[in-house]
This record gives C-alpha cells, sequence and structure tokens, in this order.
C-alpha cells in the first residue's frame, strides 16, 4: 500500500545552469554562451514528480536570454509550475547585478495565463509539478542588513559579500494519499537571519494541509533547520493544520528525509540542501539519491515519500 503512494521530490540548487569541471572552479565563460540544454538533462535525469529549483536565471544574458524554469518544465513533463523571482536584475561578470528599479521584487511567473508574464530580467527559484495543484501561493524575504564573509569558488581568501532578497514557493498539490504542501525555499547564507527566514515559512504555511514538506537550499548544514522547527512546534500553540483522516496519527516534530552532503559537488562536505517533511507519522524516506551533476556548485537531493 505504502510502495504504491511513492512520490518522488527533488531539490536542486542549479547555479543558472553553469557547467563547472572537476576540480569545482568555476571555468571563464563569455556572456551568452551558456546553453539551457545540460540545465534540462540534468533535472530531467532525476525524473521526479515535484522539482524545487534554485538559483534559476530568467532572460538573463549570461545563460542564453532563456527562461529556465519554463525549459525545464516543458521538458520534463511538469504541466503546473511557477517561478518566482527573488529580485529584479542583470547579472554582469564579476559576480555583479544591475537592478532594474522598474519591477518589484517578487513577480510570480507561470504557464501561458498563470502568473506574471513580463521579460524583465530576474533571479529566482522554482517549484515544478507533475502532480495536479490545489492552490500557489509565493513570499519574499528581504536582504539582510549586513555582509559577511565567504569563501568564493576560484578565490583565495575570504570575500565580504551581501546578500541578496530570498523567496519562497509553496503549492498545495493532490498526492496519492491526499492533499499536502510542498515548499521551495532558497534562503539566506547569512547565519541566524537564515533560521529566522525558516521560522517564517514554518509559520507562513501552519494553516496549509498537511503533510509539509519543505526542499532546498536552506544555507544551513545539517541536523540544524529540524532541530530549529521542531523547537518552533514544540513552543505553537496552534495544532497541526487539516490532518487526513485516513493517513497516520498527527505527529510533533519534522524529520530530515535525507542525510546526504550536497555541497560543493566535486567534493561533498556538508549538506546545505534539505527534504524536510512532518505530519507523515512513522513513515520516512523509502529512497535516497544525491548525484553528481554535470552543472552546479551543489548535488541535488532526490527522496520517495508516501505521499
Amino acid at each position: 500500500m505504502i510502495g504504491s503512494a511513492l512520490v518522488r521530490l527533488a531539490t536542486f540548487n542549479v547555479l543558472h545552469g553553469q557547467r563547472l569541471p572537476a576540480d569545482g572552479h568555476p571555468p571563464a565563460t563569455a556572456p551568452g554562451t551558456a546553453a539551457v540544454h545540460p540545465l534540462v538533462d540534468a533535472v530531467a535525469s532525476l525524473d521526479a514528480e515535484v522539482v524545487a529549483l534554485q538559483e534559476l536565471d530568467r532572460f538573463q544574458e549570461r545563460s542564453g536570454r532563456v527562461d529556465q524554469a519554463r525549459a525545464v518544465a516543458e521538458a520534463t513533463g511538469a504541466a503546473d509550475w511557477r517561478y518566482a523571482s527573488a529580485f529584479h536584475a542583470r547579472a554582469l561578470p564579476g559576480r555583479t547585478w544591475v537592478r532594474d528599479r522598474s519591477e518589484p521584487g517578487l513577480r510570480v511567473y507561470g504557464p501561458p495565463g498563470a502568473g506574471h508574464d513580463g521579460e524583465v530580467p530576474s533571479h529566482g527559484i522554482a517549484l515544478l509539478s507533475r502532480l495536479p495543484v490545489l492552490g500557489w501561493r509565493a513570499r519574499r524575504f528581504g536582504a539582510p542588513p549586513l555582509a559577511v564573509p565567504l569563501r568564493l569558488p576560484g578565490q583565495a581568501g575570504l570575500t565580504v559579500i551581501r546578500d541578496h532578497p530570498r523567496t519562497a514557493l509553496a503549492a498545495v498539490l493532490q498526492g496519492r494519499r491526499g492533499p499536502f504542501t510542498a515548499v521551495a525555499l532558497h534562503l539566506s547564507f547569512v547565519p541566524g537571519w537564515n533560521v529566522g527566514q525558516l521560522l517564517a515559512v514554518h509559520r507562513w504555511i501552519a494553516g496549509l494541509p498537511r503533510p509539509h514538506v519543505l526542499l532546498g537550499d536552506f544555507n544551513i548544514v545539517g541536523a540544524i533547520p529540524a532541530a530549529a522547527l521542531g523547537a518552533a512546534e514544540l513552543l505553537s500553540p496552534s495544532r497541526p493544520s487539516q490532518p487526513r483522516p485516513d493517513g497516520p496519527p498527527p505527529r510533533s516534530g519534522w524529520r530530515r528525509a535525507a542525510r546526504v552532503r550536497t555541497f560543493p559537488s566535486h567534493r561533498p562536505l556538508v549538506q546545505l540542501d534539505h527534504v524536510l517533511a512532518t505530519g507523515l507519522g512513522a513513515h520516512r524516506a523509502a529512497s535516497v539519491r544525491a548525484p553528481r551533476m554535470p552543472v552546479s556548485d551543489h548535488r541535488p537531493v532526490v527522496v520517495e515519500l508516501p505521499l
């Protein structure tokens, strides 16, 4: 019974489809020469019914002026999908951005007739589904007020970086065992600030149907995200929302559906990319994979859950 209800989900920070050589150092690629096919092929190879993607480009010169979310959705058979912009800007060589003040930070794009249809270049996340979607919602988080030192690929020492705004996309999906909520998110790299964003997402989806599944690049290592969410649930006076009448009894606490190292892709040392779930009772992931892909400095996480 459980096996027939398994849904394959994946999360993948795609680094706008950029190829990386074996040593993990980014190549010197001229703007406009990147092809979308390696990105599409990489995501398609995961064969997931629900896919969360981070660091997607939309109409950026560096990635061939392609709407990457649309291209991946069409190639993978995801009938319903949404892309949420974290910010509208043009990417320039040297990891800089030129913001477009004519557009608000958050726009939600989708299939024809769904969402906004503007063509201002942007950067953001997407959630793609081959399952029926019952509803969508999106949220944007402002940029942290401080910069932090980070180690960047191909650069010696630490570089002080100011983070960008972030977004989250939630969809209520019709699973094989009933409705559930999937959330794609990409959290800040600023310590503490990212935990605050995670807890804000937890409150934001509290009223949506359970189980809840969070998929994304959290920029938080290991067991910390699940522990933070578990503590938030214990301290919350609210009860779990809309338990399934034919499902397992409600159970507090969040579980890590995957415990795999994902970053950097050529030699994974830490897990920054997570699939967290609550409301599944005692059920655990049936399978977990984190294959190396020809694109990105992250590895995807692929799991199968009874949904």
